[in-house]
């Protein structure tokens, strides 16, 4: 590691305190006018996500047939490095790109999503049983993850082939923008990833931490309140920023640690909680549902509004992988080396929906169970406007031990917290920087710095006590001008490879 003042040469504190003051500014406004606040969300969110609604699923589609085009061309044989061998196992590897993208919001969705859907009228009218367990499975798929993977091969390439000094979303741009990438088109393209990355750091921590604080409050007895949510949320922030402190090697044996929690907690609801046919048959019957209704369900876009779902649900959650496209894939690409594109390709989609669909099809299908055939009307109490960790807590008092099992729940929360704020910190660190070598970590103080940045505005968003709708607005809009620049990062990056061919030729 170079030393500080040599770095401090090198600090992009455009980078730095433009966000930095959006951020105080954002939080200033949702901690004063909480409803004003909800308000402007609400209706921008009603005009980007139901105008625009063919941008985001047109986007989502194209970007999966992009990573298919990618994995079975003539360049999926290209590696990224000069090396023989990946930098990290298999399994390590999977684990990374997993614990790194997901965060405890799994978790969270994987537990509550299906009755989401269950009290929609248009799943209703479909059947609650075949299509509430599947649509989770579309939402967290194969066209969620595409997202990831396209970008990963870019910044990869970017990382590892070209030999990029300069680690900034916009630089990834280059071979379509050229020289404009180096002056202020660029600054605006790091400036929007940049507020985009908090936007959906935000969104994660708001809707997940009072699942968080329920749960802390049911096992040790202590009473349940805002001062112990945001308790809660800077003792993750210690917690991430001490691993942040000692890089990469902390954090994957970190990644390691969370995905054996994971699949402990997976494995105690799937063989202790007396549904274990019930979530296998279910999860089956729900994968090939997805397989026979792909298509149908990526390009239904209810042209008359008549019931508005694929705006409140597939729009948003193309959208909210599109905000955390602007650092996972960064990552992902940064501990890919030695890796083909085809590796990537079907390497990322292969950990990605494994983790994913385990986790849906064990935590949810054991709520939709108890709903079923126990009688546990849980749609019906958040339909109602119950809390979900209330509801959350009575299908974990189903199990045995229930408090064990919210135990390893709240640990588990934490670690992906940790794990996936680490690797956040990390690429927003080596964003604040105008040129650094990828073999060369960011200075300790910038990650520090980032670290706290990123537990600021959820704070004022658990303060605001927004709903999760205007929760998930807060995605919609920093998605919309994202998605241009994901087209051009593609764009650029087919540029660069067949450049890159032609010299080979030659």
């Amino acid at each position: 590691m170079k030393n500080t003042s040599e770095q401090s040469v090198k600090m992009d504190w455009f980078s730095i305190f433009v966000p930095l003051s959006a951020v105080v500014f954002l939080c200033v406004m949702f901690a004063i006018y909480p409803q004003q606040s909800q308000d402007i969300l609400l209706g921008i969110r009603y005009i980007v996500g139901d105008k625009f609604s063919l941008y985001y699923a047109v986007l989502g589609l194209g970007m999966f047939l992009f990573t298919l085009y990618l994995g079975f061309s003539k360049y999926g044989k290209l590696r990224f490095g000069n090396v023989d061998k990946p930098q990290y196992s298999n399994y390590t590897w999977g684990s990374l790109i997993f614990t790194s993208t997901m965060a405890a919001d799994i978790l969270f969705y994987s537990l509550t999503e299906w009755s989401l859907y269950a009290s929609e009228p248009y799943i209703a009218e479909l059947g609650v049983q075949k299509w509430a367990s599947t649509y989770p499975l579309f939402h967290w798929g194969p066209i969620a993850w595409s997202f990831y993977i396209a970008l990963a091969v870019a910044f990869g390439y970017m990382f590892h082939v070209r030999g990029s000094h300069k680690q900034k979303y916009s630089e990834a741009c280059r071979p379509l923008l050229k020289d404009k990438v180096d002056g202020l088109p660029g600054k605006i393209i790091d400036l929007m990833a940049i507020f985009a990355l908090i936007a959906g750091t935000a969104t994660t921590f708001s809707v997940t931490t009072p699942l968080l604080s329920s749960a802390f409050s049911q096992v040790f007895g202590v009473p349940d309140s805002t001062a112990l949510a945001i308790a809660i949320l800077i003792v993750i922030a210690v917690l991430y920023t001490l691993v942040l402190y000692f890089g990469m090697k902390a954090i994957s044996k970190l990644a390691l640690i969370c995905t054996y929690l994971f699949f402990a907690l997976l494995g105690y609801v799937l063989l202790f909680g007396g549904e274990t046919r019930y979530i296998l048959e279910t999860g089956f019957s729900a994968i090939g549902n997805l397989v026979q209704n792909f298509i149908g369900m990526a390009t239904w876009m209810d042209p008359l509004r008549e019931t508005s779902f694929p705006q409140n649900w597939t729009i948003y959650y193309w959208a909210y992988w599109m905000v955390w496209c602007v650092a996972t894939p960064f990552f992902i690409g940064t501990i890919s080396k030695g890796r083909t594109i085809k590796n990537m390709v079907f390497g990322g989609y292969f950990w990605g929906l494994a983790g994913t669909f385990l986790s849906f099809i064990i935590l949810g299908n054991y709520g939709l169970a108890q709903q079923l055939k126990h009688g546990l009307d849980v749609s019906g109490y958040i339909a109602s406007g119950g809390l979900y960790s209330e509801i959350i807590i009575k299908v974990f008092d189903a199990l045995p031990l229930p408090a064990l099992g919210l135990l390893l729940l709240i640990v588990t929360m934490i670690l992906f917290y940790a794990t996936t704020f680490d690797s956040l910190a990390m690429v927003i660190s080596y964003y604040s920087y105008k040129q650094l070598p990828i073999e060369q970590e960011p200075g300790k103080k910038i990650r520090v710095f980032w670290s706290i940045v990123f537990i600021l505005f959820p704070i004022a968003l658990i303060f605001a006590q927004n709903s999760i709708h205007s929760l998930q607005s807060v995605s919609i809009i920093a998605a919309f001008p994202i998605g241009i620049v994901i087209v051009m990062i593609c764009i650029s990056l087919m540029i660069q490879l067949k450049q890159d061919t032609r010299i080979e030729k030659k």
